[in-house]
């Protein structure tokens, strides 16, 4: 029972560094000039974002999303929620540049690559409630669903166009406004809660209380004893 305890208690402090260390990896970074909001505060020059950070870009101002094998400038007027692997526009417009199959979602309208391993370049603007998608290189879905979950199963991938280089097609929103989700009421603590480094530190209280209790004897955690 010693000897399995030990083995239990090595493998937890074995994992743990390689758990936090993959938490502490950097999804993309912001880059911006002109007084971008990220998550209702000023962006520095260059910043870590995370998923669920929100980025408001005023006019006159510029923003960029860099990520491994991909790329997003979001034009001025334009808000964005980052995700990671797809990028919610609530309006305004933005242009991306990838070769890992990036999305951006508005609405119920989706747009995605149609080879996520080549390089694609596709242009997604918002505009009054219309969402016209420019393929400049290579060829991207546009996929419309309803917000009705049970004409949603209806029309399975009926609502699927495919926009060709060098094409442009529009659709019409048909769930309003995209699903940026509702920041907290105190600026910045969804990016806080949500980033790695709260994640890791979770993850290590989680396995430290774990290995305190089978490393801990069999002393019971109550002092009566029956």
């Amino acid at each position: 029972m010693l000897l399995w305890r030990k083995l239990v208690c090595s493998l937890l402090t074995t994992i743990l560094p390689v758990s936090l260390l993959a938490q502490d990896s950097t999804p993309a970074m912001l880059r911006s000039s002109g007084g971008v909001q990220l998550n209702r505060n000023p962006a520095p020059a260059a910043s870590a974002i995370f998923p669920n950070d929100l980025i408001e870009v005023p006019k006159n101002a510029m923003a960029r999303i860099e990520a491994t094998g991909s790329s997003a400038d979001i034009n001025p007027e334009s808000v964005v929620q980052y995700d990671a692997d797809e990028l919610v526009l609530d309006h305004g417009s933005l242009s991306v540049n990838t070769s890992r199959g990036l999305k951006v979602r508005v609405g119920c309208v989706t747009v995605t690559p149609v080879n996520s391993a080549e390089w694609t370049h596709y242009d997604v603007t918002d505009m009054d409630g219309k969402v016209t998608v420019s393929a400049l290189k290579s060829d991207v879905y546009i996929d419309s669903r309803s917000n009705n979950p049970r004409q949603a199963r209806q029309s399975g991938a009926s609502g699927r166009t495919i926009v060709r280089e060098g094409e442009q097609k529009s659709r019409e929103e048909k769930c309003g406004g995209a699903d940026v989700r509702q920041r907290p009421t105190l600026t910045g603590d969804g990016a806080i809660m949500n980033s790695p480094y709260a994640i890791g530190v979770g993850l290590a209280v989680a396995i430290g209380i774990a290995c305190w209790a089978t490393c801990r004897g069999d002393d019971p955690m109550s002092p009566w004893k029956p």
